[in-house]
């Protein structure tokens, strides 16, 4: 097979002469900007199409971008797909679209994008390994009994915002991580003594601390934090919440606002 020449790739876009709207973006080589006028597929780019040759007229087809490489020409196209987003025909996202906001998220503080660290939801779990009591008075959240929860909370990292939240209680807490997870005969309490057995109300911590089912503990730095019997809730007001160990809040705007009313606290001063 012959190499693709290196910047002979160029952008298009397909435009509706009935009302001068862009409604389709590619990018191609040779003629690819002209193969859509002939497709017969039954998507909304093709029906588009079909519609404007019905009413007697023809699509204007016009590059945008030329000389290109390949990896540029996907990322303009992507660009301009962003760009314009619901009022367009494409169907795929592209390449690059991890490095592209979402849509309609303009209204919410993303990860990465508007901050560098994330704000997640964490189920205390508790139970007979672990207790919110504990979690209080030492500074940390776990989670372990498998790896299937203990991989979850081993993906937090320093400087994250977490909101300890406990089944048919509420939330009960705002902190800040400041150490990765690791397992609970490793932590160490104020990071000097070792956290011991003893001191706990909930022991079961340490169980199986030398396998796979070990329980791991994140230390956290609690901002905001109240005992269960306090914790922040109110009833058929979708607040959200998961059976999972570990989930971004960014996406929950109702519960953002409710956290930061109850407990008094803006979460875009927490993460600068």
């Amino acid at each position: 097979m012959a190499e693709t020449p290196t910047g002979k790739y160029y952008v298009y876009v397909y435009i509706d002469p009935r009302n001068f709207e862009e409604f389709y973006y590619g990018k191609g080589l040779g003629h690819r900007k002209n193969a859509h006028l002939a497709d017969a597929a039954a998507t909304e780019k093709a029906g588009r199409v079909r519609e404007i040759k019905a009413a007697g007229l023809e699509p204007i087809i016009k590059v945008i971008a030329r000389n290109l490489t390949e990896s540029d020409a996907f990322l303009i196209e992507k660009t301009l797909i962003w760009k314009l987003g619901r009022s367009l025909t494409n169907i795929s996202t592209g390449h690059f679209a991890d490095k592209f906001r979402p849509h309609n998220t303009i209204h919410l503080d993303l990860q990465g994008f508007d901050y560098e660290h994330g704000l997640y939801y964490v189920n205390v779990g508790q139970g007979p390994h672990r207790t919110w009591d504990d979690c209080r008075r030492f500074g940390f959240l776990s989670a372990g009994q498998g790896r299937k929860w203990s991989d979850q909370i081993r993906t937090l990292n320093v400087n994250d915002i977490v909101v300890p939240y406990l089944r048919t209680k509420g939330y009960v807490g705002i902190g800040r991580v400041v150490e990765r997870a690791r397992r609970a005969h490793e932590f160490k309490v104020a990071g000097e003594s070792r956290l011991k057995r003893g001191d706990l109300k909930e022991p079961g911590l340490f169980e199986n601390y030398d396998n796979e089912k070990a329980e791991y503990l994140v230390r956290v730095e609690w901002i905001k934090q109240v005992a269960a019997v306090d914790a922040k809730w109110k009833k058929r007001s979708k607040l959200f919440t998961t059976q999972l160990v570990k989930a971004s809040l960014e996406r929950q705007p109702k519960t953002i606002e409710f956290l930061e009313r109850s407990f008094g606290v803006l979460f875009k001063e927490l993460m600068v």
